[in-house]
């Protein structure tokens, strides 16, 4: 059975096809520019070289006929024809409280999907043009909806309430949400597979720190807590989120900066983070380096950034009342050994210390735990498209 993995974004357009008998994946891509000048096709079959198409891809159905065009091709392609293609696989950021999993997509989903789009503004409006222009290539191919939002859906009502008069949540839904959750899910679930233990009498908190960044508590295999709220833009210090702030900063930064509500939310969510503290990059890779070359503000927001995360990981130990494994993931938690280092110092008293030559590994699976350590730190990189392929299929079966 081959899935095929979308994942649309408001001018993008990312994919994978996963032959799900070995769970080996045929080819990938990604749409870029749609609906905009130069757009192109970057093609990557399995074992070859990246093929770059230039195409005009002026929306988002003409993508998805080009991406089923390299997919068959006799040269680049992996398939025959379309038929080859069991399932779709979609990522939707927002599903709301009305799923507390993936499912199979109807027009009642499609409207459910639809009706969070307030809550996800940026990103459930791609997403649902993405479902209908597959729909539309390929209208009798089973199509399964994999939520962000998903897997948060066990938090306990105390965890996901904010202190706001109570009809807020009853009117507009006004609570935390959380995201990351189909990373969150799939690393918890390698976290046990790599310790041989059952991932039910596991407490784990899960590090997807990326230039979007959360942290999740993972008790008994569900999510019980999360450092994301109601949009992504709470919880830890980004790229350039800012992360949670005090309320209060919006109004006085409107008042002394006469900025409008459109102006703040920009100011927040693409002027802050480690790009606003450092003033040269959101990328860590740059930070770190600018750090080394003894800029104090690269440096401070390097700083910042693992303060948060090591004090989500002392959070949600006692949340879990105790912790099994604390498990880095995504290109920062996979790639940066002094992130990591320093996110943990000053944890042993938890158990938790890790050995500096192990903690060198980038991008594959390792236990970075120091000899004797009570609590294992791993490093689980993490497959998204993978999980929402196993998603599919499990579905559709």
């Amino acid at each position: 059975m081959k899935i095929l993995v979308i994942n649309t974004g408001s001018s993008s357009l990312k994919y994978q096809l996963i032959d799900m008998q070995k769970e080996t994946v045929l080819a990938k891509g990604l749409c870029d520019r749609i609906g905009i000048d130069n757009s192109f096709l970057k093609h990557t079959k399995a074992g070859s070289d990246p093929v770059v198409i230039e195409k005009d891809l002026i929306n988002h159905k003409v993508a998805i006929k080009e991406v089923i065009n390299a997919l068959t091709d006799p040269k680049i392609g992996v398939i025959s024809n379309m038929n080859e293609i069991t399932a779709v696989g979609h990522r939707v950021v927002h599903g709301g409280e009305k799923y507390k999993q993936s499912t199979i997509i109807d027009e009642k989903v499609i409207a459910a999907i639809r009706e969070c789009i307030e809550l996800a503004p940026l990103h459930n409006p791609p997403n649902i043009v993405g479902i209908e222009a597959c729909q539309n290539i390929m209208p009798n191919v089973p199509m399964v909806a994999v939520f962000d939002t998903a897997f948060h859906q066990t938090m306990p009502k105390y965890a996901f309430l904010y202190a706001l008069p109570y009809e807020m949540y009853e009117k507009y839904g006004v609570r935390k949400y959380g995201f990351h959750g189909t990373s969150h899910k799939y690393v918890s679930e390698r976290t046990a597979a790599f310790l041989n233990k059952p991932l039910e009498d596991m407490k784990i908190v899960t590090c997807h720190l990326g230039n979007g960044a959360s942290i999740c508590a993972v008790k008994n295999g569900k999510s019980v807590d999360t450092s994301m709220g109601f949009s992504p833009l709470a919880g830890l210090a980004m790229g350039t989120r800012s992360g949670t702030i005090d309320p209060a900063v919006v109004k006085f930064l409107m008042e002394k900066e006469k900025m409008s509500i459109k102006d703040v939310d920009d100011y927040l969510n693409k002027k802050s983070g480690v790009l606003g503290i450092s003033g040269v990059s959101s990328d860590f890779r740059d930070i770190e380096a600018a750090a080394n070359e003894g800029n104090e503000r690269a440096a401070l927001a390097m700083d910042i950034f693992c303060y948060r995360v090591k004090k989500y990981i002392g959070e949600y130990s006692a949340v879990m009342d105790g912790v099994d494994a604390v498990v880095f993931t995504a290109g920062i938690g996979e790639n940066n050994g002094l992130v990591r280092s320093k996110a943990v110092k000053g944890l042993e008293y938890l158990g938790i210390e890790i050995d500096d030559e192990k903690n060198q590994v980038k991008g594959k699976e390792m236990d970075i735990s120091a000899s004797g350590a009570k609590v294992r730190t791993l490093v689980i990189p993490t497959n998204e498209e993978l999980a929402i392929a196993r998603e599919t299929l499990g579905l559709i079966k």
